[in-house]
Formats: structure tokens, C-alpha cells, sequence
């Protein structure tokens, strides 16, 4: 039997400490000024003396060759962390610069970041909110009017208190009834975006309530309370999910193996799934996604997350990328709660490289680029790593307490990039 902890002990406490020190200036050239049609969507999810939020900036009929992006917040809240964006508070006056990477934005394009922080009893709506010093959501110059970003939304208070040290997105627990089915057809045409795809499954096939035909239920090593099921009551697209009850602790562990043959992929395996969950990726070590590695034994690649955040690991010789460092894990981001997610991935077997991105913007601490980076993917790299990837798995592995209900949806699995 096979038992991985990714040892190292938690981080995300230092994280939100050396954040700051581990992103470097982004390189912008001549940022250009924002229009007066900008719209910045300010989305917040909050919980008893936490938050995170997602900011999506559209900049409008101008194109961006670099953005900072400012608000005021009303109530007590205070930034402690970011992702896909230098952030930095003085008083109640928030500034985000763009990021090295994501730094240029087309005319009707947009891009996104992430904060996190603590907060009081007030978490009133941010206002004020600018693009490159221009107001934006309808603000005439010079106007410090609220914006129309909706108000937070709290969520129910998890069934324990989030500390310091766990996930910094908060636990949310989403109705089962949250995107009721409108189609009673249990076939359909693939999910958008699949051309060309080996493997291009929306669940929409499946009549019965477990998983069958192209899907096969799994219990690696040993079976325990993981169940998986075909779902009616959410879904990402269509009227049907797989849905994963994960529990805590070795054997419960489960997975939904896909059937169809995959070795049209060849050596470049581009990857994409819809992802929901209810609870913050914990600090210890969990998988959501697995591939068999036939030129590593037959052991797993794995994605799932540690830390807080998300993670790839290498079953063989427990190798994370990132490296599971304050520095490393900086340079990850939390998987969202109470919303489908778009997980994408890129494996060269050829090369040895990886590319990740979430919801269409690559994670820098998820890609390695077959040069070693230190506190990145410089133990990854520890060994000569050309993997040969035969199958694909969906599900829950916890390599300690953690439990969490996830659905899946719209899978595909082809040669180029197949795209959310």
C-alpha cells in the first residue's frame, strides 16, 4: 500500500508575510490609460473575520499594456494576501498592479486577480474604484460614487473556525439544488470547445445514478466511505455531474476512471475540466485528478492541492511543484469554493513540462519549464522527468482528515489546448 503525505509542514501563515517579497515589480511598459466604459466586478465571499475576493477588470474599447487597479473599502477589511497581482493597502485605499505575466489586456478583453484578508463585523461593498487612475462601472471623472459591485455575501459559518494556518479560501456549502437541471434528455451533444478532442465527456450519457459506460468507479488501494454518483441536481452545463463524496483518511479514496482509449494523445496531453467543491483545500496533502505515469513505475501524476493551495505531486518521489515553501506556495492560488471552476493542463512528455491555468490565467507556481527554479520547480526537477501518461482519473484522495463533496463536469482530454 502506497501512503504520500507531502510532509512538510503548513505555510500558509508565512505565505501572506512574503507574498509581497516573492513577486517582483511587474514589467510594465507605458501602462495605457483605461477608458470611461472600464467595469471592474469586485466578487467577495465572506466568512466570520475572513474573506477572499476575485476582481475581474474589462478595460473596455482600450487595450491594456499594464493596469493598476485601485478601491477604497468601506468597513475594516485588510488585505493579507494576493494572487495574479501586486496588491499592497494604506489605510482603506487599496492599489493591485498587474502581474509579469498578465500585464497586457485586449479592447473587450479582461483578466482577473484574487485578494484575501481578514475583516470585523463590517464588510460594506468596496468603492471607488478606478483603471489606471480613470473611474470605472459608469463613474464620470473625478466621481467617487459606489460602485455596482454586489454586496458581499456571507457565507455560513464553516463547522470549524478557519485559522491562520489552513486554506485561505473560505469553506462555503452550496445548495444542492444550486443549478437546477432544465434539460430531462440524458443525451447531448459534447460540451463546447471539445474539436478535436480524444476525450470530450459532459456526463449528459449517464442514466443511471453511478457512473458507467465511459467511466469506471475506482478505490485505489483500499476502499472506505468515498462514493461517487451521477447528479441530476447540479451541474456545470446540461443536466448532469459526477459527484464525489470524499472522505477523510486513507482508504477512503475514490476516483472515476475514464474507460476510452487515450493513446491518440500522444506525448502532449492537454487537459480540461469544470471543477466545484465545498470545502478550502486544506493544509494537508489531497488529489482531485490523477494519471497513471507508465515511464515512473506506473505511479500516479497527481493535482490536488496542499497548503491551501493548489498542487501537483509525484507519487514516486513525493515531489511537489510548487515546492511546498512560503515562497513556493506564494506563487499557487486557493481552488474557489461554491462555484464552478475551469481547470486547465498542459504535460510534454517529450520535454518534460507542465502548464496550468485556472479559469484561463496561468498559475506561475504550477508550470514547470524544464529549467530549475529554486522554492518553484527545483525539486521537481531533482530527477531527469519525461512522463508517459496513460489514463484519467477524477475524484478525492486525502492523505489526512480533510473531506470535501466535489462535482465534475465537461471533461476533455486532447493534443492542443482544448480551452474553458
Amino acid at each position: 500500500m502506497r501512503i504520500s503525505h507531502a510532509r512538510l509542514a503548513p505555510v500558509v501563515a508565512a505565505v501572506t508575510t512574503l507574498a509581497a517579497a516573492v513577486v517582483v515589480t511587474p514589467l510594465v511598459a507605458g501602462p495605457a490609460a483605461a477608458a470611461q466604459g472600464c467595469q471592474v466586478d469586485y466578487r467577495p465571499t465572506v466568512w466570520p473575520g475572513g474573506f477572499t475576493a476575485t476582481v475581474r477588470v474589462a478595460p473596455g474599447d482600450t487595450a491594456l499594456n499594464g493596469w493598476t487597479v485601485g478601491w477604497t473599502y468601506a468597513g475594516d477589511q485588510r488585505i493579507t494576501g494576493a494572487w495574479n497581482a501586486v496588491v499592497s493597502q494604506s489605510g482603506a485605499t487599496v492599489t493591485a498592479r498587474n502581474a509579469a505575466w498578465n500585464g497586457s489586456v485586449p479592447a473587450g478583453g479582461a483578466t482577473e486577480f484574487g485578494v484575501q484578508g481578514t475583516v470585523g463585523p463590517a464588510a460594506p461593498a468596496p468603492t471607488g474604484f478606478t483603471l489606471n487612475g480613470v473611474p470605472c462601472n459608469g463613474a464620470p471623472p473625478g466621481s467617487p460614487s459606489p460602485t455596482t459591485s454586489p454586496s458581499p455575501t456571507t457565507s455560513p459559518s464553516p463547522t470549524t473556525s478557519p485559522s491562520p494556518t489552513t486554506s485561505p479560501s473560505p469553506t462555503t456549502s452550496p445548495s444542492p439544488t444550486a443549478t437546477p437541471t432544465t434539460s430531462p434528455s440524458p443525451t447531448g451533444p459534447p460540451p463546447a470547445g471539445c474539436s478535436g478532442a480524444v476525450l470530450c465527456d459532459g456526463f449528459e450519457n449517464q442514466t443511471g445514478s453511478a457512473p458507467s459506460g465511459d467511466w469506471t468507479v475506482v478505490h485505489p488501494d483500499c476502499a472506505g466511505t468515498g462514493a461517487a454518483a451521477v447528479d441530476t441536481a447540479t451541474a456545470h452545463a446540461g443536466s448532469r455531474s459526477v459527484r464525489i463524496d470524499g472522505g477523510g483518511g486513507y482508504c477512503n479514496h475514490v476516483f472515476v476512471r475514464a474507460n476510452r482509449d487515450l493513446s491518440a494523445v500522444g506525448a502532449v496531453r492537454y487537459g480540461r475540466l469544470w471543477v466545484r467543491h465545498t470545502t478550502a483545500l486544506p493544509a494537508d496533502h489531497v488529489t482531485v485528478l490523477a494519471m497513471t505515469d507508465a515511464a515512473d513505475g506506473n505511479r500516479d501524476l497527481r493535482m490536488g492541492g496542499q497548503n491551501g493551495a493548489l498542487q501537483w505531486n509525484r507519487a514516486s518521489d513525493d515531489a511537489t511543484l510548487p515546492e511546498q515553501s512560503p515562497a513556493g506556495v506564494a506563487l499557487s492560488v486557493p481552488l474557489p469554493t461554491g462555484r464552478w471552476s475551469c481547470v486547465e493542463f498542459m504535460v510534454d512528455g517529450s520535454t518534460g513540462q507542465l502548464r496550468t491555468w485556472l479559469d484561463g490565467a496561468a498559475v506561475a507556481g504550477l508550470t514547470a519549464d524544464g529549467v530549475p527554479t529554486h522554492d518553484v520547480d527545483g525539486q521537481w526537477y531533482g530527477r531527469t522527468w519525461r512522463p508517459r501518461l496513460t489514463d484519467l482519473k477524477i475524484g478525492w484522495e486525502s492523505y489526512g482528515g480533510a473531506a470535501d463533496t466535489l462535482w465534475f463536469d465537461d471533461v476533455a482530454l486532447g493534443a492542443t489546448r482544448i480551452g474553458c
